[in-house]
This record gives C-alpha cells, sequence and structure tokens, in this order.
C-alpha cells in the first residue's frame, strides 16, 4: 500500500470532496481528498495505513449515491512527457 492512500472508483460525477470526506471520516482522519472532475474517481488519503485500510474493507463494493464503490490502494503516478520537446 503506498502510505495511506486509496483509490476511490465508480462515483457519481456530482459527488463532492466534501460528502467523501464525511463519508471517510467514520474510518479515521483523512488528511486529503480529491475527486477528479467528470471522470468518476478520486482519491483519498487517510493519516495511517490502518485507518486506510479499515475504510477499504468497509467500504469497497457497498453503495454510496446509487453507484456501487470501488476502492483500492493507489498506484504512485507515473511520470510523464512535459510537452512537445522532451521526445528523444
Amino acid at each position: 500500500m503506498n502510505g495511506g492512500k486509496l483509490y476511490i472508483g465508480n462515483l457519481t460525477y456530482s459527488v463532492t470532496g466534501e460528502q467523501l470526506r464525511n463519508l471517510f471520516a467514520e474510518y479515521g482522519e483523512v488528511k486529503d481528498v480529491r475527486v477528479i472532475e467528470g471522470k468518476g474517481f478520486g482519491f483519498v488519503e487517510m493519516a495511517t495505513k490502518e485507518d486506510a485500510e479499515k475504510l477499504k474493507q468497509a467500504l469497497n463494493g457497498k453503495e454510496f449515491e446509487g453507484r456501487t464503490l470501488r476502492i483500492d490502494d493507489a498506484r504512485p503516478q507515473k511520470e510523464r512527457p512535459r510537452g512537445r520537446g522532451s521526445r528523444r
């Protein structure tokens, strides 16, 4: 697991970070919530790995706002080329 960071998938496009923060706060201290607008997914960072695991066990596969949540460990972000001139 990458720290206490989790991928949250299958979200409705109208869900807000505040809604997710309120839901996840029941499972421990929420450090950060990011919803990727118009994509149906986001990320949550919990204070500890234990809190993240507790959240994942409790909510993965559960319904939220009419959709079934998919929760998994977040993968490290891949490096991307910086524009057109970065090709070698």
